[in-house]
């Protein structure tokens, strides 16, 4: 694929990425597709991401290629002087940094925001923690599995209370708390543009996993009572949660009373509406696994494309349970550019996931593969002003 030009809304914001794994990259890999020029600073053995494997293309570890596609790379010794150096010089000229790194690492290294602050006032630096840069749990590394724990995610997820816990399958917490990462530089970014101020931007995967218990949250601040694990119900209306069809699973989001009633002459169980512990979404709810013990006989005969076809004839919002291939090879998926193809050196030609906001005025889009390691330090250090010499010494770690 020839590299797409550079048309985002972000266009001309200058990125240094110094985070690892996945949170921070996932800000730099938001802010890259957005227009953002994304420069990863790697250590001399390179983010830990590229030694997960397998998978792999080609020797390329796929869980690297996909974090970091969009961004330049270059590789820094910070324990040499000129690999440090190089590095507040290339700070000197962005508009915000990435990390994250466990707690005082950055001041350890001289690197805090209070430091780089004095040699780039319009410096926005985004820190992604596991808690938090402040509160008592402020010194404690996070991960993904002990966010969703703390946050009470997994205390919502699962089949029903009483099973054992279970994480949601995707890793939530850091993939949320980059994209409010990157939010959060975007805002700043505005806020820069009008003012010239730099600030700090403090966000966590612990925040992150709050963030997805609103409507449980509501639920326990109204009532007083935590709300359990429902399966794939839904913790204010009903039907919505997936039935078991003749050949798969169908999610049936028939919550509202019109809604309701249009799926009752769909399945041919207009009946149900006559009984009064399904009256109302109110006594749905009270009732909520006689209500699916009763709908789900109806279900079971057909195919889920039979019911989706008749419930999407009758406007009745429903949807398969699809693997992630089958995602990859949905029409919607394809029609929204959700999975492009890049032309990466080593590993050729592999596909990625697509940018997930559409500008149509500044097309956000994949423009390059992830880099190899080291494989833009010569490029980025000569434009931002070093010479020959310097590259050299920064290139040999003196």
């Amino acid at each position: 694929m020839a590299e797409v030009p550079n048309t985002g809304p972000l266009k001309g914001m200058k990125v240094t990425e110094m985070a690892h794994i996945m949170a921070g990259p996932v800000t730099g890999l938001m802010l890259a597709d957005m227009g953002a020029d994304v420069i990863k600073v790697e250590r001399p053995n390179g983010d830990d991401t590229r030694r997960f494997l397998p998978p792999d293309i080609e020797g390329e570890s796929a869980a690297f290629m996909m974090m970091n596609r969009n961004k330049r790379g270059i590789r820094l010794d910070l324990k040499s002087e000129a690999g440090k150096a190089a590095l507040i010089r290339l700070i000197e000229q962005a508009d915000c940094l990435i990390e994250n790194y466990r707690h005082d690492t950055m001041a350890k290294l001289g690197l805090g925001y209070d430091e780089l602050k004095k040699i780039n006032p319009g410096l926005i630096y985004c820190e992604i923690s596991g808690f938090g840069r402040t509160g008592p749990y402020r010194e404690r590394g996070g991960f993904d599995l002990i966010a969703q724990g703390m946050s009470g995610l997994m205390s919502i997820t699962g089949e029903a209370p009483g099973r054992p816990p279970i994480k949601v399958g995707a890793p939530v917490s850091d993939i949320t708390a980059g994209i409010l990462g990157a939010m959060g530089c975007a805002a700043a970014y505005a806020h820069k543009l009008k003012t010239g101020e730099g600030q700090r931007v403090d966000t966590s995967l612990f925040e992150a996993g709050i963030t997805h218990t609103y409507w449980q949250s509501a639920i326990c601040f109204a009532t007083g009572t935590a709300p359990g694990p429902m399966g794939s119900a839904h913790p204010l209306n009903a039907p919505y949660e997936a039935f078991r069809t003749a050949d798969g699973w169908l999610n049936l989001g028939a919550a509202n009373q019109t809604n309701w009633e249009r799926m009752l002459k769909v399945i041919d169980a207009e009946q149900l509406a006559e009984n009064p512990s399904f009256a109302t979404n109110r006594t749905r709810m009270e009732n909520r696994a006689d209500l699916a013990a009763a709908l789900a006989p109806y279900f079971k005969p057909e195919t889920t494309q039979h019911w989706l076809e008749a419930l999407e004839a009758a406007g009745v919002p429903a949807g398969p349970v699809l693997s992630i291939d089958e995602m990859h090879a949905d029409p919607q998926t394809i029609a929204r550019d959700m999975v492009p193809e890049v032309d990466h050196p080593v590993a050729g030609t592999v596909k990625t996931i697509g940018a997930p906001v559409k500008f149509h005025g500044t097309p956000a889009g994949v423009k390059r593969p992830a880099p190899l390691l080291g494989e833009h330090t010569e490029e980025v250090l000569s434009e931002a002003g070093f010479s020959a010499d310097e590259i050299r010494a920064v290139i040999d770690g003196e």
